[in-house]
């Protein structure tokens, strides 16, 4: 959509339908940021007597250029009026302030895009921030990006899976720091003063979870000579399908995290614990989604067998081989589902091809799922490091710990009259290794996973053209 003036008075006004993006103040705002980011300390402050630090001038100067941009750019996005007046605010009192460790708190607050899932909708964001799977520090960061939110999803979230918090989101344009593996907008993740007392949204970038997933599948099943059944193949080249399937996954994911028969406490709330532990809960939400999507499909959702498989590909083919072996709890949970699988028969790796028994994988997932759930059941009636045992034991069952391993020789390997907490230092950085089936596949398939970094649904479209 191009731009398109109206004439008001002696002020030319820019009609809200315009992109943000391609709005002449958009690549000022982006330049300016990109400036300011390389000054910036690990916590988002600026240090004047490091080396090559901006004069502090140099600095405010930036600083207002964003803020110049931004109050260009709000009138196009009226719904954040407020948002943005509360930024260009916090952007001030940050360099008024001599660029200490930032604080948007304020602005923050009054950013709600959950309030008004509107498909297609725009919002331009702007915090100190690290980004998730992307970069740790507290850098400044600018993205423009679009709500996910067609009819049949909101039916499913006002019917089905009540989830008012969660944002799917496609992105138009971003800063360096999403240039990177990062699919995640989350409000944790911003620098504040104090962390307000509940969290209003959190967005998933679907566009660059399909692009992704699409390529690393690809490339996959032609190594693997795997034969995909038409409708499948077809969705993973299909950039849309994939993106509805990963919005709807998604939802059922974020939601699953309180729902069910959980621990006590809420596993994902800052506790330490073996990575296994988080593992299974990753896979846990991600098979709940798998499960719910094989009740849509009977139920005649169009998206529901493309979650499904969106689900066993990526977790099978990307997470295993994605980031490094320290902790790597996606990584795995990826590596479980192969070899359940794999144990009951519906993988099978066979004169160096793969095979799937696609009538079975529904039902043989769900088992897995089910072994989960009766896990966390159980888990109620158990202390806390019983609970850890058991969660080590049902992946121990599919998996080979590491032979150097104290938590597989059991609990008279470990120092006992220690709390919990500290028996996470006997855990290994890679206490479950990859099989020589993923040491091969992750060497083959290393280029591909690096070409992903920054991928959205533009870029994945051109390259494939």
């Amino acid at each position: 959509m191009t731009e398109i003036l109206v004439q008001s008075g002696a002020e030319d006004q820019v009609s809200p339908l315009t992109r943000v993006v391609e709005h002449p103040a958009w690549p000022v705002l982006k330049d300016a940021v990109e400036h300011i980011r390389p000054w910036q300390s690990k916590d988002g402050s600026i240090d004047f007597d490091a080396e090559g630090a901006p004069e502090r001038a140099e600095a405010v100067a930036a600083v207002e250029r964003v803020a110049g941009a931004v109050e260009q750019l709000s009138p196009l996005l009226p719904h954040d009026a407020a948002y943005h007046q509360a930024l260009v605010k916090d952007l001030r009192r940050w360099a008024e302030g001599g660029f200490q460790v930032p604080d948007f708190l304020d602005s923050l607050l009054v950013f709600n895009p959950a309030a008004n899932r509107a498909d297609g909708l725009q919002h331009l964001v702007v915090f100190p921030m690290y980004t998730q799977n992307g970069n740790p520090d507290r850098n400044l960061e600018a993205v423009v990006l679009r709500m996910v939110w067609p009819d049949w999803l909101a039916e499913l979230e006002r019917t089905r899976y009540d989830n008012p918090l969660f944002c799917g989101i496609t992105f138009e344009d971003f800063t360096s720091g999403y240039d990177t593996n990062s699919a995640v907008l989350f409000p944790e993740t911003i620098a504040v003063r104090e962390a307000p007392e509940r969290f209003s949204w959190g967005g998933i970038f679907c566009d660059r979870e399909a692009a992704r997933f699409r390529r690393v599948t690809e490339a996959a099943v032609g190594l693997l000579g795997l034969e995909l059944p038409e409708d499948i193949a077809a969705m993973v080249h299909d950039q849309k399908r994939c993106e509805e399937a990963f919005v709807l996954w998604d939802m059922v994911h974020d939601r699953t995290h309180s729902h069910g028969d959980l621990p006590f406490d809420p596993f994902m709330i800052k506790q330490r614990q073996p990575f296994w532990m988080y593992g299974l809960e990753e896979l846990r939400c991600d098979l709940t989604a798998f499960k719910e999507a094989v009740k849509l499909q009977a139920d005649g959702v169009p998206q529901a067998r493309d979650v499904q498989y969106a689900v066993l590909f990526d977790r099978m083919f990307r997470f295993p081989v994605t980031g490094d072996r320290n902790r790597n709890y996606d990584g795995l949970g990826g590596q479980l589902l192969f070899a359940y699988l794999h144990r009951h028969d519906v993988v099978r790796w066979t004169d160096n091809k793969l095979s799937i028994d696609w009538e079975r994988a529904p039902q043989v997932t769900n088992q897995l799922c089910a072994e989960i759930e009766k896990l966390y059941r159980d888990g109620i009636d158990r202390p806390k490091l019983v609970h850890w045992f058991a969660g080590y034991q049902l992946v121990s069952t599919y998996l080979a710990p590491h032979p150097g391993s104290k938590w597989a020789k059991g609990p008279d390997a470990l120092d006992l009259t220690q709390p919990p907490r500290k028996l996470v230092d006997d855990v290994l950085p890679d206490e479950f290794p990859l099989s020589m089936f993923y040491e091969a596949l992750s060497k083959k398939l290393k280029n591909v996973i690096a070409s992903t970094k920054g991928i959205t649904a533009d870029t994945a479209e051109r390259i494939a053209a």
